[in-house]
This record gives C-alpha cells, structure tokens and sequence, in this order.
C-alpha cells in the first residue's frame, strides 16, 4: 500500500487548534502495512468519561474544535482521532485501498489497542457508520452514544436525493476541495482560515483520494458488501439499551429523516431528551458546536447509571 503522510508545517497556525496530536499504529488486515493514526487526546486519563469524537467526510478532528474545551471543562477525557486518509492521519494513495470493512478494521485496532473504556460516543457523517460498527463490536467499552447528522445504510432503504446529488458531486468535480465542501455544507459562512484549515491535511489532489472514494462506499444497495454488516451491527442496535440521545441538526438535505429509524428501533432512545439543533447544516459542529457541546455534557451527567455496569 502507497501511503502518503502530510507534512508537519501544513498544520502550524491553524485557527483555534492549539492541540498536538497523539499517534498510534495499525497494521492493515489485508496486507500488513503499518498505518499511523493521529488523534487528539486532551483531558484526564483516569477521568469517568471518555467522549470519542468521531468526524465525517471530508473533515478531520478540526470539525470538533468548538466541542473539545467546553467537554473539556466538563471534566471529560476526550479523544477526537482523524480517520485514515484525513486530518494527521496516514493517506492511502490509491483509492482501491479504501474500503468501508478496511476503515472499520483499522479504527477497530486502533480502538483496542488505546483500550478505551466507559465511552460516549459522538458521531457525525461517515463518523456514524463507523462509529456505530466500533460500538456493536465492542459493546462493553460503551456507556452511552450521541448519534447526528449521520446514518447506518444496509442499502434497503432509499438515500434519497440529497445523498445522490452530493455522491455525483464528488465524483466528477474536476478538483476536489475539502474546505469548500465543508462550507457547503454549514449554514454560518465560514472564514477563508478556517477554509484553509480543513484543506490543510490535503496539499494536492493525490491526497484527497479517501475524501472522493468515501462517497462511493455508502451503501446504498442491497448487494452491497458491506450491508450484511451494518445489517448485523442494526441486530446489536435493537437489542442496545443503553442511553442513546439524537441530536440531529434542522438543515441538513443529506441525512434528514434517518433520525425516525433509530428512534423506531434502538430501545435505548427511549424516554431520552432528543434534540433538533436549529440552524446547523449537516456539519453541525461547525454551526452549533458549542450547542451540540453542552447537549452531550448533560446527556452524561443525567445518565449516570451508565458509568457502571
């Protein structure tokens, strides 16, 4: 496997990202390449709760920064890794070597092999549908989850159109900008540096080769080689009764609507203090962060019963 790795300088100066990253190693289960894995990894290691933040396509753990010092002043440890092929993380060059059962692998290895414990799982974008395996795969290492703007696909159900505009759009652009699609997608205009920042991991178009073949991995058919597994990860979901809270954003043309199936068929979300984030777009982390910030600080403290098994 070719891989890429962005250089240091790229991420010197961003806007409102005074974090160092954390790194950790993974071996592909395919052909045995080692892959570095960044995150950021603030907060108390012996703290109760562990937020995992994980982000979507074509972001990186930039997205959380308004999410990371209040949860941080809540007294949370909290871990926001950057996928492969995004933010620090190692870059795949070929896109043949993205695969939706690879991501699940390597961020499963990466998962385990931190050990991370009594996890509130935040989840956003291609951050839900990995997010979601790593949960109904290691159960036990999760007390609760905070699922928006996001989806589990088993290509049984029809994406809709926004999904299929935003699949065309990323395939024929003729160059691909992160930045530019991020703002897209967000209701607030961003600045021209904070643009920059989520171009940043991406200096030519060689390494966006994860951010344009994501799309194409959705599944969206029933045939799809991944849908027998998330359709076994939806088995584990409609048994999980540990809290699950919604908290879906009111503008977002992607995944609007997908919210009603969690709450038809994952008992946790019973009883829960679901949300609807007015004014954020699908990256709602980017419009309401602060918002989304303190709704998942008050999900853990009026949950604690899930703090111990």
């Amino acid at each position: 496997m070719d891989l890429l790795r962005t250089p240091d300088d790229r991420f010197e100066g961003l806007q409102d990202w005074p974090y160092e990253p954390s790194y950790a190693i993974v071996e592909d289960p395919i052909d045995g390449t080692e892959i570095r894995i960044a995150a950021v990894d603030e907060g108390p290691r012996d703290a109760v709760t562990t937020v995992l933040l994980m982000h979507g396509e074509p972001s990186w753990s930039y997205l959380y920064r308004h999410m990371i010092p209040p949860l941080l002043d809540a007294g949370h440890r909290v871990v926001a890794p950057d996928l492969v092929g995004f933010g620090r993380s190692d870059k795949p060059a070929n896109r043949d070597d993205y695969t939706y059962a690879r991501h699940v692998a390597w961020m499963t290895e990466w998962l385990t092999g931190l050990d991370l414990q009594h996890i509130t799982l935040v989840c956003q974008d291609w951050g839900g549908m990995i997010g979601l395996r790593l949960a109904t795969a290691e159960p036990d290492r999760f007390d609760r989850l905070v699922i928006a703007n996001t989806f589990l696909p088993t290509g049984d159900r029809d994406l809709g159109d926004g999904f299929r505009m935003w699949r065309t759009f990323s395939q024929e652009v003729p160059e691909f900008d992160s930045g530019g699609v991020v703002n897209m997608g967000t209701i607030t205009e961003l600045s021209p540096e904070v643009i920059a920042a989520y171009n940043a991991p991406f200096p030519d178009q060689r390494h966006v080769a994860g951010a344009r073949q994501f799309p194409t991995l959705v599944p969206a058919e029933p045939d799809d080689p991944e849908a027998p597994a998330n359709r076994a990860a939806w088995e584990v979901l409609r048994a999980w009764t540990r809290p699950v809270l919604l908290a879906f954003s009111d503008a977002d043309p992607v995944t609007r609507g997908t919210d009603r199936h969690f709450l038809a068929e994952v008992p946790g979300t019973a009883g829960q203090p679901h949300v609807t984030i007015a004014g954020g777009g699908h990256f709602l982390q980017e419009d309401r962060g602060p918002e989304l910030a303190g709704v998942v600080a008050s999900f853990i403290d009026a949950t604690p019963e899930a703090r111990s098994r």
